[in-house]
């Protein structure tokens, strides 16, 4: 069995925590749009519970990183690359989901956790656990 190095596992946990954030927002504005039809900093800031500088610092990044379009007075639009990663968050977030409840996690517990793993698990992993969930069902 491949040993992984302390450093190794370090690196990518830090890894998946810089992804985190922008999953997060990028599932969060698509969910908006497609409840509200625009999705603007107030509707992130009372979804994430946090200040409006704090959303308006992410969505600064997430501009940044070509995921996000947005201009002052303007709602928050998702570029098609912020699309696919909405897209991908929301499928990794089902699959562990599906897992969870499979092996018998209520469902408050579960949507909890797979919360959290989802931006943690490889893609072996996530592979796994939807054979596995997909056996169990």
């Amino acid at each position: 069995m491949g040993e992984i190095t302390s450093r190794a596992r370090h690196d990518r946990t830090r890894r998946d925590h810089s992804s985190e954030t922008a999953e997060d927002y990028v599932e969060a504005i698509d969910d908006v749009i497609a409840e509200e039809g625009a999705c603007r900093v107030v509707d992130l800031t009372r979804r994430f519970g946090v200040s409006h500088v704090t959303v308006t610092r992410t969505v600064s990044r997430l501009v940044k990183e070509g995921l996000v379009r947005t201009e002052p007075y303007r709602p928050i639009e998702l570029t098609p690359k912020g699309k696919r990663m909405a897209r991908e968050a929301r499928r990794r977030h089902e699959i562990v989901l599906r897992f969870l409840l499979a092996i018998g996690v209520d469902e408050r517990t579960a949507n909890l956790d797979a919360e959290g793993i989802e931006h943690h698990v490889s893609p072996a992993t996530l592979r796994r656990f939807e054979e596995m969930a997909r056996e169990l069902e």
